[in-house]
């Protein structure tokens, strides 16, 4: 079945009004507090982790960019030729940025990159139960990455709920694929405190058990990003959660030999 920009425009209608529906009750002015750069805005509506959901902005409409960006890899998904599809957040996103790593990496396997920037795993839910994964479309390998951007709004067991189902996903949509699973990157600069690290170790170890052997591949890669004491430096992620071209490298050596068996 092909998914033309109708059929997002209805899904959009129809996500729109059930999204509208559960939304988090206003706070009065004089009640609110001022928002801070690192915690959620308190306007966003509630979506949780595991139901696909259009990433919206404070103002509950659609957030700038995310359904062109859709529709664009709905396109790729149309032509059929992707042979790898990486699936994920601005880290992902940010391989358009190192053309040259990507296309000495991965330029061989035909790849296609369905990263935007600001996904949750209910945004990449969303975008492959809404024509991201479907035929013509049958590539070999899926590479998976998401989470980061759920850390400040869910708990551990929340994010892995919806990890697994863009797994389960995937599997229903690409039964031939091989998934390689990838655990969830560190960030901030320190190991401790750093509470968002924690949790996303806590669900990472979740979403290793996802690893069957067979059809899906856990690869956690964290460390090799990490100096000896668990830092992380801007040399490597400069804002301590987005990869800088060495990063990059760093993500492309460690998984490409097991890519390179995924794609036989």
């Amino acid at each position: 079945m092909k998914y033309t920009p109708l059929v997002t425009l209805l899904a959009l209608a129809l996500s729109t009004g059930l999204y509208a529906q559960t939304s988090a009750p206003k706070t009065k002015a004089k009640d609110a507090s001022p928002a801070k750069p690192t915690t959620p805005a308190v306007t966003l509506p509630s979506q949780p982790p595991d139901v696909p959901a259009i990433k919206l902005g404070p103002d509950g409409k659609p957030k700038a960019g995310f359904l062109p960006a859709h529709e664009k890899f709905v396109k790729i998904t149309q032509e059929g030729k992707a042979q790898l599809v990486f699936l994920g957040d601005s880290i992902t996103a940010g391989w358009g940025g190192k053309k040259e790593i990507w296309d000495k990496a991965f330029g061989g396997y035909q790849p296609a990159n369905f990263g935007i920037g600001g996904d949750r795993t209910q945004h990449v839910l969303w975008r492959i139960t809404n024509g991201e994964l479907v035929a013509p479309l049958k590539p070999k390998a899926v590479v998976l990455m998401i989470g980061t951007n759920n850390s400040a709004w869910d708990s551990a067991e929340g994010i892995a709920k919806g990890i697994t189902r863009i797994v389960e996903t995937i599997r229903s949509q690409q039964p031939q694929a091989k998934i390689l699973l990838l655990a969830v990157f560190p960030r901030g600069e320190k190991a401790s405190p750093n509470p968002q690290r924690d949790k996303l170790k806590e669900v990472n170890a979740t979403i290793a058990k996802l690893d069957d052997g067979k059809h899906i591949h856990y690869l956690d890669i964290g460390e090799k990003f990490l100096e000896p004491d668990g830092s992380l430096t801007k040399e490597i992620m400069p804002d301590y959660l987005h990869l800088s071209a060495a990063g990059y490298q760093i993500w492309a050596d460690a998984i490409s030999p097991k890519l390179a068996e995924l794609m036989k």
